[in-house]
Order: structure tokens, then C-alpha cells, then sequence
């Protein structure tokens, strides 16, 4: 797919732009201290991080909403469902698991397609009809066979690293450089996290349009979401609970309440979504 293989250029860009802001840290820690191994450490402190990531992204995910392997005979028409989406996508299904959690969202992980997982809330379940299930569904593939999760997963655990390294900016005892040092302690977050939130945005509105292409129904997905948004703002997740924060980029909505409008936003709002799924279905010729 082009779309894959674009993500797959971004994934490199965002490597090198997130070490290249962890050797920035570095380097200004190594000015002050007179020390040339900051930049060697932090350097190596992002490669790992993005080795680990990458092995592991879909157990820190399923972990951290406690997820448990959906039983095929409980979860059959689920697991039609997906096996269905998958063949009509010519690639191979990804393992299903369902979260306790009560707000209805959905998520897709795993580095890659043939090792990838889809997880569902018990919330979700409840409040989408097989329609808007197929929707949703659609969509979370599409994010695996963009290969979109290890290009979000990776920004998300660099974009930790750089937060952790930079207040190390904020001790640093060289008087010299306190300007300097508060300056990159506050930016290169600052920066991190903006990489973070466009791609996150980006890889939402081209897994809702292509999703919406393998399901052949863009007007389920619009409906899909004005649900969910709703029952986000019935069900809100804890924003300080760190173990929701590693999946919540991941989810195909943003899982704390509150509508937020911003360049840090994760997630594009709802009702420009339903917009463009409208303007698609139009598009395709769909009477709504």
C-alpha cells in the first residue's frame, strides 16, 4: 500500500527528529558540564527506548487497559467480523482482546501486521449495533495495515523519554547556563509533543477515510463516533492514571472528557470526523 509505505518514511523522520531533540538535550547538558558523554547516553537512552517500544508495544497497551483474549465461542460474531475485514483486505487478521473498561473506545496494537492485536471495551460492545461495530472495526484495522501503530508508539515513548531527560535541564547546578538550560527544559517537550499530537491527528483522519473504504459504510463509522464521543463524556477515564496515558493515543477517541481543541490534541474532534465521513460518503455515491 502507498499509504504504508508513507508511513513508513514518517516512522524514520520521526526517529531521527525525536533522537535529534534527546542529542539537543545532550548537548546542552555537555556544554554546561564540559562532558561529552550526555549526548552519548541520551542517544543511546532513545535507541533503547525505541527497541523496547517496538517489541513491545502491544503488551504495554494490553496491559495497561487489562485486556484479556476475547474466548472465539463468547465473541464469535466478533471474530467473524474481523477475520471477514481482514480477508476483504488481503492481510492477516490480528488478535482480539477485550478490555473491562466501561467507556466504549477501541485500539489497535503491535509492530506490525502479522503481530498486531485489536482490543475492544466492554463499553464499546454494549453501545454500537453490528453496524457501527463493523465501523470501528474497519477502522482499527486499517490503523495495522498502515502500520501506523509503531509510528504513534514510538512517538509516545520518546516523546516520555525527552519530558524525563529535559527537567534533568532544570538541576543542572552550571549557573552559567540557567537561561539556557530552563529554555530546552521547557522546549523540547514543548516540540516532542507537538510531533506527537499532528501525527497522532494525521494517522486518525487516514484510518477513518481508508477504514471507511474497506467497510464500504463511512456514515456507520460517522455514527460510530458521535456514540462514543457521548459516551466518553458519560464514562470519562482518569487523565492522571499513567497506565490509561500509554494507550489513550492509541484509541480512536480521545478517553478523557472534555473537548479539547488544540495543537497538543491526540485526536482530531469528533464532529470534523463526522464531516469528512459525510463529504466521503457523498463522495461514494451514498444517500444519507
Amino acid at each position: 500500500m502507498q499509504r504504508a509505505a508513507r508511513n513508513r518514511t514518517k516512522t524514520w523522520f520521526l526517529f531521527a527528529l525525536m533522537l535529534g531533540i534527546l542529542v539537543a538535550i545532550g548537548a546542552a547538558i555537555s556544554g554546561s558540564t564540559g562532558s561529552s558523554m550526555w549526548i552519548v547516553l541520551f542517544t543511546g537512552i532513545g535507541l533503547i527506548t525505541t527497541a523496547v517500544t517496538y517489541w513491545n508495544s502491544d503488551k504495554i497497551a494490553l496491559r495497561s487497559m487489562q485486556a484479556y483474549p476475547a474466548d472465539p465461542n463468547q465473541f464469535r460474531g466478533l471474530y467473524e467480523m474481523v477475520h471477514d475485514l481482514a480477508q476483504r483486505a488481503g492481510q492477516p487478521a490480528p488478535r482480539i482482546y477485550i478490555s473491562p473498561a466501561q467507556q466504549p473506545n477501541a485500539f489497535a496494537t503491535g509492530r506490525n501486521p502479522e503481530h498486531a492485536a485489536i482490543c475492544f471495551t466492554e463499553g464499546i460492545m454494549h453501545l454500537l449495533n453490528p453496524r457501527e461495530l463493523r465501523a470501528v472495526t474497519g477502522h482499527e484495522l486499517m490503523h495495522v495495515y498502515n502500520r501506523d501503530i509503531l509510528t504513534s508508539s514510538v512517538a509516545a515513548a520518546l516523546g516520555t523519554v525527552i519530558q524525563g531527560v529535559a527537567y534533568m535541564l532544570m538541576f543542572n547546578r552550571n549557573n552559567s547556563n540557567v537561561l539556557l538550560n530552563l529554555a530546552a527544559a521547557i522546549l523540547a517537550p514543548l516540540a516532542a509533543a507537538l510531533v506527537q499530537a499532528g501525527i497522532s491527528r494525521d494517522r486518525e483522519t487516514s484510518a477513518d477515510h481508508d477504514g471507511a473504504l474497506l467497510t464500504g459504510d463511512p456514515m456507520a463509522l460517522a455514527s460510530a463516533l458521535e456514540k462514543i464521543s457521548g459516551g466518553v463524556q458519560r464514562h470519562p477515564m482518569p487523565a492522571d492514571d499513567h497506565r490509561v496515558k500509554a494507550a489513550s493515543h492509541m484509541m480512536i477517541a480521545n478517553p478523557f472528557a472534555g473537548k479539547v481543541r488544540n495543537w497538543f490534541s491526540t485526536h482530531p474532534p469528533v464532529d470534523e470526523r463526522v464531516d469528512r465521513l459525510t463529504q466521503q460518503a457523498r463522495d461514494m455515491g451514498q444517500h444519507q
